[in-house]
This record gives structure tokens, sequence and C-alpha cells, in this order.
């Protein structure tokens, strides 16, 4: 790369661009991924339980979603080794749209069950295999804000359609919702054969058992996971906990969380690159923690829409820290493995906690069932402080 000098005479190296032919096109599958999977994200609990079954059937909806989506990420790295990035990345988006299209065909809880877990495994299909697509297209000096911006384009449909969701469905039905939901996704393979197939990979493969056999990579999943059960009660449970007349402020809300989450996460990849984004871990975990711990005001409007924002301030630095300090400890060729364990503690930190929050939330009703999930997220600082002693050291 060649150098360059500033205003003061002083050479400096130019940073290697970032927004290349093939990271635009990955940011379409990304859009068309998460819309789809924010649309139907919210509404698919509260479709469950409106026969009346309660909190069990919104959380099975959830925990059906995310239970497939798990073992699609275990699956995935060895999918990519043998079928390439782009089949596997339309299996998935295709996995995602078409059994959208099923869901108004029957409200039997084991048919929405079984949808979830088909498009849950399509999900992964895309984040596992595009997460760590988009990684190797990234340059190593900007990586954080690499990840970050990727994080924006994914964090624009949340920001978005889980609000647009809830209000649509109010006004013109599920029907209309789980359309859209299918076409996003189904619309976004257009751009698959535009990306590379395969990536010619630096040093040695890491396998899912060494990598949960690594503390470098274990705590930082471990972490995250503790918010991650957080994040999922509040996309499924916050639209049953709040008073039916608090409609306009549960879309509120919804907005809130996921543009505060959007805005930290862009924010902790620029500073992570500059600084060290090991040091922002630990005030990711209190700040969500702090935010769960609020919303047990739920008959309080202001006090949920502070929850909302503090929560997501906090879930946004803990996505951007976690996954940069991961990439960073492996060699290119364990990227793979790397994306499959975040989105796994992502996706069965969201499951688990759709599941047991459901079950608690009918025995001690919602305004406990959030404190005493916030003060559970708090076991999680130990590893959290553990893995910054052991990054100060290696450093």
């Amino acid at each position: 790369m060649t150098e360059t000098t500033d205003a003061g005479g002083r050479s400096r190296t130019p940073r290697p661009p970032l927004l290349t032919r093939p990271l635009l096109l990955r940011c379409v599958s990304i859009l068309g991924a998460s819309t789809s999977f924010y649309l139907l994200l919210s509404v698919v609990p509260g479709y469950a339980s409106a026969d009346g079954a309660g909190g069990r059937s919104a959380g099975l909806a959830t925990g059906a979603l995310m239970a497939g989506t798990v073992v699609g990420e275990l699956a995935t790295p060895a999918l990519v080794r043998r079928h390439g990035y782009r089949a596997v990345l339309a299996v998935g988006l295709a996995l995602l749209g078409v059994p959208a299209l099923a869901l108004t065909s029957s409200r039997a809880l084991w048919w929405i069950a079984a949808i979830c877990l088909l498009r849950g495994g399509g999900f992964a299909f895309t984040v596992v295999a595009g997460g760590a697509l988009t990684a190797a297209l990234i340059p190593a000096e900007r990586r954080g804000e690499g990840l970050a911006l990727v994080g924006v384009v994914g964090g624009v449909p949340a920001l978005l359609a889980l609000p647009l969701s809830v209000w649509l469905v109010a006004h013109v039905g599920h029907t209309v919702v789980f359309t859209a939901g299918a076409l996003a996704a189904l619309a976004a393979i257009l751009a698959v054969p535009g990306l590379p197939d395969r990536i010619r990979a630096s040093g040695r493969p890491v396998s899912i058992a060494e990598g949960l056999r690594t503390p470098g990579l274990r705590r930082p999943a471990v972490v995250f996971a503790a918010i991650a059960v957080a994040a999922g009660i509040v996309v499924t449970f916050l639209p049953l906990a709040v008073p039916d007349s608090a409609t306009g402020l549960l879309a509120v809300a919804l907005f809130v969380q996921p543009a505060a989450t959007t805005v930290a996460r862009w924010l902790a990849g620029r500073h992570g690159d500059r600084h060290d984004a090991a040091a922002l871990v630990l005030p990711g975990l209190l700040l969500a923690a702090a935010g769960t711990l609020l919303m047990a005001l739920t008959t309080t409007p202001l006090a949920v829409l502070v929850a909302a924002g503090v929560f997501g301030i906090g879930f946004g630095i803990a996505q951007n820290a976690t996954l940069t300090l991961m990439y960073a400890r492996v060699p290119l060729a364990g990227y793979g493995t790397v994306s499959a364990l975040w989105n796994v503690a992502y996706d069965a930190g969201m499951g688990v906690g759709a599941l047991v929050f459901g079950a608690l939330a009918d025995r001690t009703g919602y305004p406990w069932a959030f404190a005493l999930t916030g003060t559970a997220m708090l076991a999680a600082l130990a590893p959290a402080r553990r893995d910054r002693a052991g990054h100060a050291r290696r450093a």
C-alpha cells in the first residue's frame, strides 16, 4: 500500500477501502434476511398465543425459532466447506421466505413451531455463512468499524420492522406481515450470485469443539449469551407485558431499543478499532442488565422507554465488542467457527430466555420476571472479568 504524507509532512499509510462491491452485495442479503426475520419476530409469538394459551405458547414459538437457528448454526461451517458460501446463503434465504407464506394456513401450535424451526435453520445459514464471509471481506485494520457498519445495515430492519410489524398486525392483519417477510428474504437471493463462493483462508481451521475449549472464544460468547437471554425476552414478551392501552408506547419502545443498539454498535466499533474492544464488554453487560431490571416497571411508560434505550445501548456495545474480540483471536480459517459460536450464543440465549421467561412469568407476573432476569444476568460478570484480565496479559 502506497504511503502518503499528512499536512505536517509525516508519512501515513492510508487505510484500505471498506465499501467494496462484494461487501455492498453482502449488505443486500443482510437487509433481506434481517427484514424477514424482524418483521415476524415479535408478531409470531402473539399469533401463537392469540387463542388464550398465554406465555407458554409465545415462548414456544420463539424457542422453536431459536432451536432451529442453533442447530443450523452448528451445521453451517461444514456445509460452507462442502458447498461454498453462495449455495448456503441462497438456501438460507429461501428457508426464511417460503415457510413464512404457510403460517396463515393453520394456527395449530405444532404447525407454527415447525415453521419457526425451518425459518430458524434458514436464518442460521444466512448469519453464519454470511458472517464469516463478511469478516473475510473487511480489512483487518478496520474490522471493528466494518462489523459496526454491517451491524447498522442489519440493525435498520430491526429499527423499522419491529415496531412496523406490530402496527401492521393491528391495522391490516398477520397475512400482510407474513407475506412481506417472505418476499424480503426471497428477493435478496438475487444478490447472492455476485458474492465470492470461496475465499482462500490463512492459518489453521478451528473446530467448534476446539473453539468451546478456548477461553479467548468461550468467555466472550458466554457473556454475550447472557445478554442475548434478555434480548429474546424483550422482543417476545414486552408486547405482552405492557397494558393493552399502551400500544403506542410499545411501538415507540420497539423502535428505541434497536435504534439505541444500532448507534451503540457503530460507536463501539469505531472506538474498539482505535482503543481496545476488550474494555467495552463489561460496560455493555452492566448496561444491558440495568435496562432489563428497569423493564420491571411495565406500567410506567417513561420507565419502559428508558429501559428499552439503556438495554439497547448495552446490547449494541456487547454485540460489537465480543464479536470483534473473537475474530481477532483466530486466523482467517477460523472465521466460520467464530461466526457459528457467536451466533449460537446469540440465538441459544434468545431461545432459552423466551422459554424460561414464559414459564416464569406465568408464575410470578411480568414485573418480577424482568427483575429476576436482570439480576441473573450479573452472573456473567465473572467470565467478563476473567476475559479482561486474560486479554491484558496477552497484550
